[in-house]
């Protein structure tokens, strides 16, 4: 899913640019070409924000206009010499004069709300991608191993080796053995009901398809207002800035080329381009919110995923004829509420409830802060990220996230996490038995398939 959201979006930002380039190679020609690096700047800047790049959208949309207008008033008084203080000079009329219309200020409202909610919904998706796979990492404790190895291999010892545990008895332990886990859950739903706020703004008319499909005719669009408005714009910078000193005969003898005073041909929505992914924006962010919403509650709901597995239990069908821990009977043991401290007093594990994980605790604060950002962005607020652009300058994709790529600035522990017992002490691996191997074993695959499942 992240991956493919971020395909699309790179792929959004390269067809942009490659439909502007075409279109005003074929309007402008070499006077475009020769001012080509204010546009592919332009768009350098936008995907080094989304790549998690250390830009201001709103600087440097100004620093954009204010080039454009340099290149263009020289270019509509081409029998003058400007220097480069004169070109700074009539950089500083950009907002006073407006040579471009309204354009510029519409531009910057929808191009900063809709990079701001792809990035950070991107970052979203990277962090509970992460949480999620650094989650199921976790080894279970002792006396989690203990309860398991019970749950599965006495049976055995008892020559009931086809019984399989009652399901109330899994939840039991599932439960104690998942308590750090069910901890998670507050907070990821926080952090779910975030993305789909984001989500939101993905499908509204901030969206980043729509703002940057046409953004070649709304550039288009500035420079003829500027066109219609030179002799207003000269006269005023002239007045401001002072008269310019005469071009070179050479130079002064050219007129404008009249391919610069060449309209844009209309704009055909149909023209769209397509990106490789092969969707619109609706359908993918549709399909995103769907997976979204069935995370919900994941981590609460983790115990029943497992003990509902019919290579696991005897389901709920078999409650007098399965293992209950001790015999071949109805488990009797109320089932114990969700989290660490609703584990007090599990007849099934040993938790100590006044020691929280540590690596979940971890998790839980990397959620929280994403939910904060994710609230800012939808709210319009731009987010700060680690700069990674010198980090994925060097991978020569140019797309920004991969599974590599693209981190969240959140500095996690990357092994695994160590044996531990009920007081948070190191656990020797060598001094555990093999069946506890075997348990440990068949808990992580357990747990790592279904979080795989369900993040995939």
């Amino acid at each position: 899913m992240l991956l493919f959201c971020t395909e699309f979006f790179r792929e959004l930002l390269e067809n942009a640019e490659r439909s502007l380039n075409d279109m005003f190679v074929r309007t402008y020609g070499m006077l475009y070409m020769q001012n080509s690096e204010v546009f592919q700047d332009l768009f350098i800047e936008l995907k080094r924000y989304y790549t998690g790049g250390n830009v201001n959208l709103e600087e440097m949309l100004n620093d954009f206009w204010a080039r454009l207008l340099e290149r263009m008033f020289q270019l509509i008084n081409p029998h003058y010499h400007f220097s480069e203080d004169y070109l700074e000079c009539v950089s500083k009329y950009t907002d006073q004069l407006k040579p471009f219309g309204d354009v510029p200020r519409k531009l910057k409202v929808q191009v900063t709300r809709a990079f701001i909610a792809a990035r950070t919904f991107v970052q979203g998706l990277t962090v509970g991608r992460e949480v999620a796979n650094r989650v199921s990492k976790v080894s279970p404790t002792p006396g989690c191993i203990r309860a398991l190895m019970k749950m599965l291999y006495c049976p055995y010892c008892r020559g009931l080796p086809t019984v399989k545990p009652c399901n109330n008895y899994c939840l039991n332990v599932m439960k104690g053995c998942l308590a750090n886990q069910a901890d998670l859950d507050t907070e990821w739903n926080l952090f779910v009901d975030a993305m789909l706020l984001v989500a939101d703004r993905l499908e509204g008319p901030f969206n980043i398809e729509s703002v940057m499909d046409p953004i070649d005719v709304k550039i288009s669009e500035a420079i003829m207002n500027m066109q219609e408005n030179s002799v207003h714009v000269t006269a005023k910078v002239f007045q401001g800035c002072g008269q310019p000193k005469p071009a070179p005969a050479l130079r002064s003898s050219r007129s404008v080329p009249d391919t610069f005073n060449t309209r844009f041909r209309p704009y055909n929505p149909e023209e769209r381009p397509t990106t490789a992914a092969g969707t619109s924006l609706d359908r993918l962010v549709i399909d995103i919110k769907e997976k979204l919403k069935l995370s919900k509650k994941f981590w609460s709901t983790l115990p029943y995923s497992i003990c509902k597995e019919e290579r696991v239990t005897a389901g709920l069908s078999n409650e007098e004829e399965c293992w209950n821990g001790h015999t071949k009977a109805k488990y009797l043991p109320e089932i114990m509420n969700d989290g660490l401290t609703n584990q007090i007093n599990n007849p099934e594990v040993d938790v100590d409830i006044t020691r929280p994980d540590t690596y979940i605790r971890q998790q839980i604060m990397a959620l929280r802060v994403m939910t904060n950002k994710l609230k800012n962005a939808y709210n319009g607020n731009d987010v700060n990220f680690q700069d990674t652009s010198e980090e994925t300058s060097g991978s020569g994709s140019g797309s920004g996230c991969t599974d590599d790529i693209c981190p969240t600035e959140f500095e996690f522990i990357t092994t695994d996490a160590p044996l531990v017992d009920s007081d948070r002490r190191e656990v020797d691996s060598s001094s555990a038995s093999q069946p506890s191997w075997s348990a440990l074993t068949w808990f992580v695959i357990c747990l790592a398939l279904l979080l795989q499942k369900q993040c995939r």
